[in-house]
């Protein structure tokens, strides 16, 4: 076993011990406190089995347990405590704690960086304190958490569903996680663990999804994020939990533009936390959804069935439900399967004379006198071979008597159990799922959603695109990149360096005077673009210092013009000289953008270039290091990326040396390490035999700066 894996493995143990605690200690337990009643209360309700001591300094009699006046008192063996004291008292508590060997803790105390200022240092130190003791510490400012597999809550409210289940639902906000457990309990999800993190001083989402990935009871991740913490844990936690088939469902509030950028650099108004959060989820087959509704419902899918990435079979008894699903499907991306002809041969002797045979299928009124035609509809649906999941929208009867819809799940169960495809029954809106729809549906083998046709078939849309993320078999990008110790800051000097690292980039030379510029355009033979050369200005153009489509024979004059704009612009800029290179006048200019996310660490961003890109904003985010198949994909993101093809007899590009060029812009930018802020080649310019870098800017952390 490696050092990685038994670290991961001692980790996971001392997770056992909160989250499987079988002795809990509540400390500064009393019957005054709501969250002490609420606490004590839970153990009974969920059925908790374990011992149970309470803690007041003042002992007594409390929750009708003999209250010890500390842990060390206790004089046994507890796994963890629930810490219910004042701020001023929690450093003695984590003593109290250590002394007794108390190595897990949750912190319901608030007070601490969600405060700002004072109280973000008040959890830095509390962490040192924790760390130092050797204690884990969920929160503070934290509700706790529930496992409802082994019946184990620390949790000082109502608990919010009892319903059991293999779903975990990781949340930074406890009460945000109390009201989504409740909504998955009313619409049938059961949970295996509630985890509220709270400001996470210690333990954290990432760290806890990790230990997920190997619980046997969970098979659905769902997590709620109010920011990104541990990046780096996160992403492998997601990579191993794609590996062992475990989707992980976010839900992430906040679309503010807080990633550290410059304003110097154009990538900077294109990146923001929220899309590095987005193209994160894109890259780790993170199912990313945007409310409470689809969380639920994308989880109650995928804890029931595995769509593959293959086609959907939709059929309801409604030709105007079916109109709808075709309509949603085609919004969200769904991919409906075309049925073959003898599919169709087939569904047109089931069918009545005004049948269709289409996908979805309408089983028409007829049903309502042969109900069987549901299950004779599902099994033809499912012999063909374009589908992989056969989908009938139908609502659950909620109580008895309701005959009819008994029928109908009846057929609908005998016709999924006759295939060997995956199946779902979705209700035609949503609705809550009473025990007895629960109970009919687990008696008929239904795996059944209540979230609607409309959120039904999105779940299954993120279903197939995670299956198509898992299916990919594709060389991964390495972080192996050599480091450079180079450190380019003015525009030639980046261009001169991604020439180092193998990145095409336009000849240039820098001219110091009128007559070296004349000089140079000559030897150039032809056109020219003039461009002043400056570490302190960044968009030479908004100063006057760039000409374009200048001939040999005008280079003096364009270069005494630029030096006489600059001069009344920017008289403080340190001049360099002025950059000649050749002009390019055809092809594709795009931008290839990279700023550092202060979670994620650097962040690539593809689109148009040149004065596009501040028009349109028509980018592709992933994370650094990419690989050429990771950039062809991105640019197949583009809304403009037919451009690249010849759009209108446009010059159609070579998008796999593309691809190419871009990987190794990547990569070079890694190799500059740790201190680079951005680095950004606006344009590349891609022709269809050529791609080749034309300008070039980096940025430094000031502690980093050449």
């Amino acid at each position: 076993m490696n050092a990685q894996m038994k670290t991961q493995a001692g980790t996971h143990a001392r997770l056992d011990g909160l989250l499987r605690a079988r002795s809990i200690a509540l400390v500064g337990a009393t019957e005054r406190s709501a969250w002490s009643n609420g606490a004590f209360a839970n153990f009974g309700r969920l059925g908790y089995e374990g011992s149970i001591h309470v803690v007041n300094p003042n002992g007594g009699r409390i929750h009708g347990i003999n209250a010890a006046p500390s842990c060390r008192a206790l004089g046994q063996q507890v796994d963890a405590a629930l810490l219910m004291v004042p701020m001023r008292a929690i450093g003695d508590a984590l003593q109290d704690l250590h002394e007794a060997g108390i190595n897990n803790a949750v912190i319901l105390t608030s007070g601490f960086a969600e405060m700002g200022g004072d109280g973000a240092d008040r959890q830095t130190s509390l962490a040192t304190l924790a760390h130092e003791k050797g204690i884990h510490l969920l929160g503070p400012n934290c509700l706790g958490f529930i496992n409802f597999i082994d019946r184990v809550p620390i949790w000082t409210i109502n608990l919010p569903t009892r319903l059991a289940g293999n779903v975990a639902l990781i949340s930074q906000s406890g009460a945000t996680a109390s009201y989504i457990a409740e909504f998955a309990g009313r619409q049938g999800v059961g949970l295996s663990y509630i985890v509220s993190t709270g400001n996470e001083a210690d333990l954290n989402v990432a760290r806890i999804v990790d230990y997920m990935v190997d619980d046997e009871a969970t098979r659905v991740i769902c997590l709620f994020l109010e920011t990104s913490r541990d990046a780096q844990t996160l992403a492998a936690a997601a990579q191993r939990a794609m590996h062992a088939g475990k989707p992980v469902i976010a839900l992430k509030i906040g679309t503010s533009e807080i990633t550290a950028k410059s304003a110097q650099a154009h990538t900077g108004s294109l990146v923001g936390d929220d899309r590095v959060f987005d193209a994160a989820c894109r890259q780790l087959g993170i199912i990313r959804v945007h409310s409470v509704d689809d969380l639920v419902a994308t989880a109650g899918l995928l804890s029931q069935v595995r769509p593959r990435s293959g086609g959907v079979g939709v059929l309801a008894i409604s030709g105007g439900i079916c109109e709808v699903a075709a309509d949603r499907a085609e919004v969200i991306g769904l991919q409906l399967a075309e049925l073959s002809p003898p599919t169709c041969d087939a569904l047109k002797q089931l069918m009545p004379d005004f049948g269709t045979p289409h996908n979805p299928l309408d089983v028409t009124g007829a049903a309502i006198l042969e109900p069987s035609l549901f299950a004779t509809s599902i099994r033809a649906l499912a012999s063909d071979p374009g589908v992989d999941l056969v989908a009938c929208l139908h609502d659950m009867p909620t109580a008895p008597l309701q005959n009819y819809s008994e029928q109908v799940i009846t057929e609908v169960g005998a016709g999924f159990a006759a295939i060997d495809k995956q199946s779902v029954l979705l209700s035609v809106t949503p609705r809550p799922v009473a025990d007895y729809t629960r109970l009919f549906a687990q008696h008929h083998g239904i795996a059944y959603v209540a979230a609607g046709v409309d959120r039904g078939l999105s779940a299954i849309a993120s279903a197939q695109w995670w299956a198509r993320k898992r299916g990919e078999r594709r060389t991964s990008a390495s972080n192996a990149v050599a480091q450079s110790d180079a450190r380019p800051s003015t525009e030639r000097q980046t261009l001169d360096y991604l020439a180092s690292q193998g990145v095409p980039v336009i000849p240039a030379r820098i001219a110091s005077d009128a007559a070296q510029a004349r000089a140079i355009a000559q030897e150039l033979g032809g056109p020219v673009v003039l461009k002043i050369a400056s570490p302190d200005i960044a968009h030479k153009s908004d100063v006057g210092g760039v000409q374009l489509n200048v001939p040999p024979a005008n280079a003096a004059d364009a270069y005494r013009q630029i030096r006489a704009a600059v001069a009344a612009s920017c008289p403080e800029a340190q001049i360099d000289g002025v950059i000649i290179s050749p002009m390019r006048d055809k092809g594709i200019e795009l931008l290839v953008g990279i700023v550092r996310d202060p979670q994620w660490g650097l962040v690539l961003a593809v689109g148009l270039g040149g004065i596009w890109v501040e028009l349109l904003k028509d980018t592709s985010l992933r994370l650094l290091p990419v690989t050429p198949d990771d950039v062809l994909a991105m640019l197949g993101e583009l809304r403009a990326s037919r451009l690249l093809d010849g759009y209108r007899g446009g010059p159609r590009v070579d998008r796999d040396e593309v691809a190419r060029v871009i990987t190794r812009i990547g990569n070079a930018a890694l190799a500059l390490g740790p201190q680079l802020q951005s680095l950004e080649v606006n344009p590349l310019l891609a022709t269809p035999g050529h791609v080749e870098a034309l300008d070039g800017l980096t940025l430094w952390n000031e502690e980093g700066a050449p």
